[in-house]
């Protein structure tokens, strides 16, 4: 299962002034494979690559558009300052990075080195030198403010396992799964799985694939997505009622002993404890309060815990909605209980070459507090695994006192459509002493910036695909040269932090050392440094681009004989917020809401033409949709005397948004289902059929968040709408 590596050697196969080039795809994380045709210099066509031994050949439409996003008209090949008039002028990179630069020694001097922040969003992730160069360059003048997309998006994901306990060789793979429980995530738009094996690899083939081979598929989702479609059995609950769900759905395995006893009498400690818990979930109760046939429910428990092998795994719906954590450690307590975990001798699915070497023992790590980073000045809240959280960064920026933030440097994200509240927001943006944005577009954002700093885009760098290394379906390795020259005064993200710590006299410090500083280095020399200590090395790694590994398949080996630590799937909190998820009776009670005021629920949705609102002003992409339609059930529209392309105003209790009526079946009643992070600066949604309406404004960061990573509910939102104007059809 390898590609001819003669291909390794040039990567360029050249015709009639068109050189082709292979490299991969970083417009989102999948990291698909593509061949790229350039002529004078610049890219004019993308395909995928069949050979490739796990991709064969897959791109999405998005990818596909790489050409027209490098040359597009509204790029920024320079970086801009603002005027004292609020408009925008040209300016070197140098002396963008000069004048940053004295800013910051002002504000360190002043308030400290907690007083600047940084903010990574998803465009960041696709480069795989932004997010360590952010962290180095806080951990290079000792400020905790690192920020990113992760506490805005899936942070239960961080702080749910270490809860529970880590099973050191981890969860089984999707590769070879007799069952998939996917809770409120669509990998065929979002090339996401949390339980890799679909995460954007060719994910409508690998799928047929497995239900060929007989994986059975349930699905939970309030709309019938694509991905539902193919289920054996969808459950389609209302809104936010995910914990409900699950904790009936565990209430039938523990009842009917359907659990793995051998594995739970070795390793869980408390699973009478866990039955109690779960006890007053009855199946009436359930099935009423989450509007789900019980048969449907007492199926999908018995067809999971049937099979001998699979695994259950949440996304963005349940993870933005109410009590995220708790759905998290439910679906996690789900497969602990049936031993779905990987056993000695197992072969883990992807490769974690850009790791260090651990052991993979078939053994637990006892649970800890997940939350033991820096102290919030917010709500007794606390950093997790390195960085803050990014829910209470608004607030950081508007609340004086000692470690208020006063410089941001915002690197791929758009805080201003994408933070949970966007008044407050907004507010903060407008508040602080320096705001440095970097982007290769004038984003909203951008709009409030003092600086906003030209990037290269992924044609001209090198980089390796670190997100997707541990979700690869096989043990795969790629990696890609720049192809293309740089096409103006553009940095990228790991120079924009070097260039203020040698100005500013500080460490960059890295795994593999400190950054030499007397002379700028390579993109792959700082990818060493980053990626230094990793499980291949890099100089390996760039030798085997497209090769699936089978003989480096890391295997799982047996228990420390001295291990004692087990499980704890019923800690005394999780047991408690149980007790108030049946208490509240509706998931709105939660966000401290009468349901009878507000009896729609919004939720969060991908669309597959764009990345959030990424992308939608390229032309063959923004011809699919330039708003975030409001898409209802028909029957709902019928109800309320609206058509498509009606538009409404949606309330919450803390604001109100726009949105364009779009027919939908797949939404169930009583539901709207938006994509977030669309819309502009302003709060009143004038050019909603341009540029959509940010969901994020109906939210606030202080109301049924998670008190252990702040997560807001930006799902399942209590909302009430009415007619604003009739289109004329």
């Amino acid at each position: 299962m390898s590609l001819d590596n003669s291909l390794n050697a040039t990567d360029d196969l050249s015709t009639d002034g068109i050189s082709t080039h292979l490299t991969f795809c970083r417009f989102c994380h999948a990291s698909c494979p593509i061949e790229v045709d350039l002529q004078g210099g610049q890219a004019v066509a993308i395909r995928g690559v069949p050979e490739d031994p796990i991709f064969a050949g897959y791109t999405c439409i998005k990818g596909r558009q790489i050409p027209e996003q490098m040359t597009h008209p509204q790029r920024l090949l320079k970086s801009l300052r603002r005027r004292p008039d609020g408009t925008f002028e040209e300016l070197s990179s140098s002396e963008a990075m000069d004048e940053i630069a004295t800013q910051l020694r002002r504000i360190i001097d002043t308030y400290g080195p907690r007083a600047v922040a940084s903010y990574t969003g998803t465009g960041g992730y696709q480069n795989s030198l932004a997010v360590p160069a952010a962290r180095a360059f806080h951990q290079g003048f000792d400020s905790p403010s690192f920020y990113t997309s992760v506490t805005i998006d899936q942070p239960a994901k961080s702080t749910a396992p270490f809860r529970v306990g880590i099973w050191e060789a981890g969860y089984q793979d999707f590769s070879n799964a007799d069952v998939l429980l996917a809770i409120g995530y669509n990998p065929m738009v979002s090339s996401f799985s949390p339980v890799g094996g679909l995460q954007g690899t060719n994910p409508y083939v690998v799928l047929r694939e497995a239900k060929n081979r007989g994986m059975k598929l349930i699905v939970i989702d309030p709309r019938r997505t694509e991905f539902a479609t193919q289920a054996d059995i969808h459950l389609a609950p209302k809104p936010g009622e995910d914990p409900t769900l699950m904790a009936g759905i565990l209430k039938v395995v523990i009842d009917e002993g359907l659990f793995d006893h051998e594995f739970c009498d070795l390793w869980v400690s408390d699973l009478a404890q866990l039955a109690d818990a779960v006890s007053t979930f009855t199946l009436d109760y359930v099935s009423t309060r989450c509007d789900v046939p019980a048969d449907d429910i007492v199926a999908a428990a018995r067809m999971f815990a049937a099979a001998q092998r699979g695994t259950s795994g949440t996304g963005t719906g349940p993870s933005m909605a109410p009590h995220s954590s708790l759905t998290e450690h439910l679906s996690i307590a789900l497969n602990t209980i049936c031993g779905r975990v990987n056993r000695e001798g197992d072969s883990l699915e992807s490769g974690y070459f850009l790791y260090p070497e651990t052991p993979r023992r078939a053994q637990v790590h006892a649970a800890r507090t997940p939350a033991t980073g820096a102290p919030s000045r917010m709500r007794n809240l606390r950093g997790i695994r390195g960085e803050m959280l990014t829910t209470t960064l608004a607030e950081e920026i508007l609340t004086p006192g000692d470690g208020q933030v006063r410089a941001l440097i915002v690197s791929g994200g758009n805080p201003v459509v994408a933070w949970p509240d966007q008044e407050l927001t907004v507010a903060a943006m407008k508040d602080l002493e320096l705001l440095v944005v970097v982007d290769h577009r004038m984003s909203a954002t951008a709009e409030f910036a003092d600086y906003v700093i030209a990037p290269t885009l992924s044609l001209e760098r090198a980089d390796i695909p670190h997100l997707m290394d541990r979700w690869f379906r096989a043990p795969y390795t790629n990696y890609t040269d720049a192809i293309t020259e740089r096409a103006g005064d553009v940095l990228n993200e790991w120079e924009i932090f070097w260039e203020l710590s040698k100005r500013l006299g500080y460490p960059l410090p890295f795994p593999g050392g400190d950054t030499p500083m007397d002379e700028r280095p390579s993109d792959d020399e700082m990818i060493d440094l980053a990626y230094a200590g990793s499980r291949m090395p890099m100089d390996e790694v760039r030798a085997n681009r497209r090769v699936v590994h089978p003989d480096k398949a890391m295997i799982v080996s047996a228990a420390d004989p001295t291990c004692t630590a087990k499980f704890t799937v019923a800690p005394d909190d999780i047991v408690a917020e149980l007790g108030e998820v049946h208490r509240e009776g509706d998931s709105a009670v939660a966000l401290g809401v009468d349901p009878s005021l507000y009896p729609f629920r919004l939720v969060s949705r991908r669309l597959k033409h764009v990345l959030n609102s990424y992308g939608s002003s390229l032309s063959i992409l923004g011809a699919k949709g330039t708003s975030n339609s409001a898409y209802m059930n028909p029957q709902d529209m019928l109800d309320l005397e609206l058509m498509e392309g009606d538009l409404i105003e949606i309330f919450s209790p803390r604001a109100s948004v726009h949105g364009l009526v779009e027919a939908a079946p797949d939404v169930r009643r009583g539901v709207i289902s938006m994509a977030h992070s669309w819309g502009g600066s302003s709060l009143t949604d004038e050019k909603v059929r341009d540029i959509g309406s940010p969901t994020s404004r109906l939210v606030s960061v202080d109301k049924g968040y998670d008190h252990i990573n702040g997560m807001v509910v930006q799902s399942a939102i209590p909302v009430r709408i009415a007619l604003v104007e009739h289109i004329n059809h």
